[in-house]
């Protein structure tokens, strides 16, 4: 469930601020330093998914010819 209220969180907003962090740290029951980590360590997932479906789609060019 926390995990869940997290994604979604993160679908929402990749930079939450200060406020926003401690909101989403009553709403799920951690620390706001927590929330922080988990938030940096998210963003990183999603950089390197960036980063390894932009080499894919360069690898496999899609041709209309």
């Amino acid at each position: 469930e926390q995990l869940e209220e997290l994604e979604k969180m993160f679908q929402e907003d990749h930079y939450p601020d200060n406020e926003k962090r401690r909101e989403i740290a009553a709403v799920v029951g951690v620390t706001p330093q927590r929330i922080m980590v988990w938030f940096q360590n998210r963003r990183a997932k999603w950089r390197k998914l960036e980063k390894l479906s932009v080499k894919g789609s360069k690898k496999y060019p899609t041709s209309s010819a």
